[in-house]
């Protein structure tokens, strides 16, 4: 059977702090209860010009540097009001989100899943999780979904929402938005036949949409705090934007949610979606779209491999076990190689032992500096922008393979440039770029350490607290959930600075010895091009292409015709979609 490898890029299961919620029977109040106990009725007109102006502000142009703060607390004040004047109007369930679990089970078991081998059980401060109620062997097939199971943007097509997708344009270009408005849909019908899904999941959140401004305040000054801004902002946008459409839209007439739809509404749905969906293949195979996996999200994540396909034969998803697992152990899955920002933002958890913990950095070559033309050049060759999105990674080496061919460029002379264009070999030079075996000079190495060593020195500055006093913060008993996680995310890009910068001093006494001790540079050979090649179809890349991660949506990054490229495989199959980035 063709087996596809799904990569849990963008927060396939829940967060695992997922907070216990009250979830149950489904019961609409349409009216809201003002200080006096009175009915207090919004007019439709009131709502709307707060929705006019919410729009307006999250719609004008990007804010100056260093006032994103300043426009997130105006947005953020706009969608207070407006969600005092909605109190009451949110759909909510009655009873335990645990009452639930016993039809989320039947319901899987009616329609062919498999449910041997594990239940829903609650973990603690983990949350929610897959508990195992036999021995499971590495790498066997323990769980099932098929395709029928799922929420896909295919099945929001043939929903009642079918008719404004066909002629929304916002919705057919923003698949995780439609799965929102999916589940919307259905979680206001009784009859869905998604109900015992949706009534599983949690009432809140822990992303950073369910932030008080206080705790995202705690993160002023962090790398990870643009994104969480953006976030915010691109949501406020979507809600105002989708509200006036299900207002005045004609092919919206039919929506359940055109008598209510609460700002908490979109959030929960938003939410749901960037912590739970991943990418599939299309019935066909000939593409791919973006699915909610029920029960297989019920999975916390842990350090390891991607152990869950997609099985075209059979049309279902399919997870073998990361490890051995022993009766009433809990079954965990990777979600992929996501950095912690990423968990915070997208998952709504901090994972203590992140193996592909990173911090991005930007860098750029000047456009008034003298050589910038030769840089860009050298740059392109090499298939990097001039202008780029990196990351520094936790573990030794900080820097991958693109940002060292970036950083070599960067500290070129001009003779130097000179010869990665015109001289011997030119093309062929281009490939060890990013090989770290082969320095462009010894002088080169020097100056491109000492650049990383000062970088990361000065974005440690910008912080309004140390690893230490971070520590000393944690260490109070009383400190709220989101305040630890923000803290701990706070930390934990500091510590990938330190050792960043200290590397850099590391490497730089290295090449400051070699030079001074007048040793020979490594010179590589002609047979040694056929290593610092990909293999296959592929071949004609430059190495420095093989390790793709920290190219995210959203930046000035061009990547053309190599976007098929994660980490120098194919990833039709793969999930990579980054939630809610617009």
């Amino acid at each position: 059977p063709r087996i596809h490898q799904i990569c849990v890029r963008s927060g396939s299961a829940p967060p695992r702090h997922c907070p216990t919620s009250t979830m149950g029977k489904k019961s609409r109040v349409k009216t809201q209860k003002s200080g006096s106990g009175a009915t207090a009725v919004v007019s439709s007109k009131e709502m709307m010009n707060f929705i006019s102006e919410l729009l307006q502000k999250c719609s004008s142009a990007a804010p100056s540097a260093g006032k994103e703060w300043e426009e997130y607390i105006q947005i953020r004040g706009l969608v207070e009001k407006i969600r005092k004047k909605q109190k009451g109007l949110s759909i909510v369930f009655e009873g335990s989100r645990e009452d639930y679990f016993t039809d989320l089970m039947s319901w899987a078991e009616e329609n062919n899943a498999s449910c041997d081998g594990f239940m829903v059980t609650n973990f603690g401060t983990e949350g929610y999780g897959l508990r195992a109620t036999r021995d499971i062997k590495a790498e066997e097939l323990f769980l099932w979904i098929p395709r029928k199971m799922l929420m896909t943007v295919e099945s929001a097509q043939n929903s009642v929402l079918g008719p404004l997708y066909s002629q929304d344009r916002i919705l057919q270009a923003m698949g995780n938005v439609t799965l929102a408005f999916h589940l919307l849909c259905e979680r206001a019908d009784p009859v869905s036949f998604w109900q015992p899904y949706i009534r599983s999941l949690p009432q809140e959140y822990d992303t950073p949409l369910y932030y008080k401004q206080e705790e995202v305040e705690l993160l002023l000054g962090t790398q990870a705090v643009q994104d969480i801004l953006n976030q915010y902002k691109n949501t406020a946008r979507q809600y105002a934007y989708f509200y006036k459409l299900i207002q005045t839209h004609p092919a919206a007439s039919k929506l359940p949610l055109k008598d209510s739809f609460t700002f908490d509404d979109y959030r929960w749905a938003v939410s749901s979606v960037m912590t739970r969906q991943n990418q599939i293949p299309t019935e066909d195979g000939s593409r791919v779209t973006l699915a909610l996996i029920p029960l297989w999200d019920m999975c916390n994540h842990t350090n390891g491999l991607i152990t869950t396909g997609y099985n075209l034969e059979d049309d279902r998803c399919e997870c073998v076990a990361l490890q051995d697992y022993k009766e009433n152990e809990q079954i965990y899955i990777f979600y992929g190689t996501r950095s912690n920002a990423e968990f915070v933002i997208h998952n709504g958890f901090f994972f203590q032992d992140n193996a592909h913990d990173r911090v991005k950095i930007k860098l750029g070559v000047s456009k008034s500096e003298r050589l910038y033309a030769m840089k860009a050049e050298v740059l392109a060759r090499a298939g990097i922008p001039a202008s780029c999105i990196f990351a520094l990674h936790c573990n030794e080496p900080p820097i991958s393979a693109q940002l060292l061919a970036f950083l070599r460029v960067f500290c070129m002379t001009e003779e130097e440039l000179k010869d990665y264009l015109l001289g011997d070999r030119a093309i062929n030079k281009i490939f060890t770029l990013g090989n770290s075996e082969f320095p462009v000079s010894w002088e080169n190495e020097i100056k491109l350490w000492t650049f990383l060593e000062t970088r990361a020195a000065l974005l440690l500055k910008t912080y309004k607290t140390t690893s230490e006093e971070d520590q000393s913060l944690l260490e109070k008993p009383d400190l709220s959930l989101h305040s630890r996680v923000v803290i701990q995310l706070r930390q934990a890009e500091k510590q990938i600075l330190e050792k960043a910068s200290a590397s850099g001093r590391a490497k730089r006494l290295h090449f400051e010895k070699k030079l001074e001790e007048g040793a020979p540079l490594p010179r590589y050979e002609e047979s040694d091009i056929a290593l610092l090649e990909n293999t296959g179809a592929d071949a004609k890349l430059p190495i420095i292409l093989r390790k793709l991660e920290e190219v995210e949506e959203g930046q000035e990054i061009q990547v053309e015709e190599h976007s098929h490229l994660l980490n120098g495989e194919k990833v039709l199959y793969e999930m990579d979609m980054e939630a809610n980035r617009q």
